[in-house]
């Protein structure tokens, strides 16, 4: 009837029938997992476009100014003079040029006392 050849290549069949049923069963299920992942991505696009618009809205000059009169009193706000920010005194100094460097260092006095390693 059957002989052990024919019942070999029938095993053969069924587990390259398993094994391609399995292969695209897992390529669907990552297809789908990549399309959720994908949704997500753009509903955090679409998230940021809107919160960046809000952003906007509430950092319009002109609304902001409309709650600082509105709040003045409760909140102690005052307009801001320049001296609050500093004085000119308190500013860094600006660094030295190479010029600036060897004309001090020129202008400098010498030191009187020379070792034999340092000539004048």
């Amino acid at each position: 009837m059957f002989r052990t050849t024919d019942i070999v290549l029938i095993c053969v069949m069924i587990a390259a029938a398993a094994f391609t049923y399995k292969t695209k069963h897992d390529a669907e299920s990552l297809l789908s997992e990549t399309r959720k992942i994908e949704r997500q991505i753009q509903f955090e696009k679409d998230t940021m476009i809107v919160l960046k618009a809000d952003w906007s809205v509430l950092t319009q000059p002109a609304r902001l100014q409309k709650l600082a009169d509105i709040y003045k009193e409760q909140l102690g706000l005052e307009p801001l003079e320049s001296t609050q920010i500093g004085t000119i005194a308190e500013l860094p100094r600006r660094p030295l040029t190479i010029d600036q460097v060897l004309t001090e260092q020129a202008a400098a006095p010498r030191d009187p006392i020379t070792t034999g390693g340092v000539r004048p």
